[in-house]
């Protein structure tokens, strides 16, 4: 009995180690220890029955998804240009407001009274000149015998000293009006107001130091940032240098959901980096979209969907042929001689259900795709021809030819 022990708990390690498991339409099996097992002489299990398709290309736009956040095209921290106190708050906090509403009225009682004394000063400066021009006229009437050549330069300087007294009277009264006009603090653009952070009644500064007021950030339109594979940047990018007439970055498709909205939204590429993160190995990639009705808010969550520029020939494979083993994805061909054939290969983003497939198939092979937790490596299968889910392939070919 002590002889066949180490025998049943290698046979029973065998056995664990071909289990497998199936999730999600996904197959997670230990492939290397079948292999193993073949290749020693084990036993081959019984032919196998499975679903199996053709590999088939199709013209398809393949988009990948990526997290983000929405910010703001204009953020404006709004602060007075003039010293002052706080007389009126003319908006309630978290409202939408138009471009050049008024938001904040500072005392204008002093800067009105400038403006009183720049027009008294244009007007005195106008008068002046009004004289000295007079002045002017008559010494050029006089003869030389009237009028000594000192006099006549005098009267020539005096009017020229008008001309500039008038014009300096004339840009102190523009100052004056301009600051009387900053009292009334307006919306530069349009968008939501935040909260009020200096109250009536506080007296306040001007210029860089000057305390904040209140915060204003543009709703429409709307960007929504995030950072995308260089792989995807790269192969778009390529696709439109590619083309006879080069087109913008606009063309690249981009959608997004958000947690309230699961509804697709479209947009517009708006902004793609110059240079690749070598942390992350991604490019920071912004777009632009429709806010009228403000419910897309600054920081707010989405998940993006990045397309490509137009469709091109890809290999598509159902979600359910694929496997896993350990770290790696995999597939199981059905040779020429009905034998599976385990083949990795790496997987591109999903479109409508189905796998892009990358690299590792060809067209026209042929794969499991139902049934894959039965078939290990070097089994006979008895292939079942089926499509390789002709529902998501049709609705494929519309949205490619779209």
């Amino acid at each position: 009995m002590a002889t066949n022990l180490p025998r049943r708990v290698a046979l029973g390690a065998g056995i664990a180690l071909v289990a497998v498991a199936v999730g999600g339409g996904a197959a997670l099996m230990n492939l290397s220890s079948v292999a193993a097992q073949a290749e020693s002489g084990a036993v081959v299990p019984a032919d196998v029955q499975a679903s199996v398709a053709l590999v088939e290309a199709k013209a398809t736009a393949p988009s990948d998804e990526f997290s983000g956040r929405l910010e703001a095209i204009e953020r404006v921290e709004i602060r007075s240009r003039v010293a002052g106190a706080v007389q009126e708050i003319h908006f309630r906090e978290g409202a939408l407001v138009k471009k050049d509403d008024l938001l904040v009225l500072i005392d204008p009682a002093l800067y009105a009274a400038d403006v009183d004394r720049a027009q008294g000063q244009v007007s005195a400066s106008r008068a002046r000149l009004i004289l000295t021009k007079a002045d002017f006229d008559r010494g050029q009437q006089l003869t030389s015998s009237s009028i000594t050549q000192r006099d006549l330069d005098n009267r020539i300087n005096a009017y020229r000293e008008a001309e500039a007294n008038l014009k300096a009277a004339e840009a102190a009264l523009k100052t004056a009006e301009l600051n009387l006009s900053y009292t009334e603090v307006r919306a530069p653009v349009a968008g939501r107001v935040g909260k009020v952070e200096i109250t009536v009644g506080n007296l306040i500064s001007a210029g860089p130091s000057a305390p904040l007021l209140t915060t204003l950030v543009s709703v429409n339109p709307i960007y929504a940032s995030f950072n995308a594979d260089e792989q995807v940047v790269s192969r778009a990018l390529k696709t439109l240098a590619d083309e006879k007439t080069p087109g913008d970055i606009d063309r690249i498709p981009v959608h997004m959901t958000t947690v309230t909205d699961s509804a697709p939204v479209k947009g517009r590429m708006q902004f793609i980096d110059n240079q690749v993160d070598p942390r992350s190995g991604t490019v920071r990639v912004r777009a632009m979209f429709d806010n009228a009705d403000g419910r897309l808010m600054p920081g707010q969550f989405a998940r993006l969907s990045m397309g490509q520029p137009k469709a091109e020939q890809t290999l598509l494979i159902s979600e359910r042929a694929v496997g896993t083993d350990q770290n790696k994805k995999f597939v199981m061909v059905v040779d020429a001689k009905d034998k599976a054939q385990y083949r990795e290969v790496i997987l591109g983003p999903s479109v409508d259900g189905m796998r892009v497939i990358l690299n590792g198939l060809k067209a026209g092979e042929r794969i499991v795709v139902n049934g894959l937790q039965r078939v290990r490596p070097g089994v006979t299968i008895k292939p079942e021809m089926v499509a390789m889910n002709a529902a998501s392939l049709a609705s494929i070919k519309a949205v490619a030819q779209n």
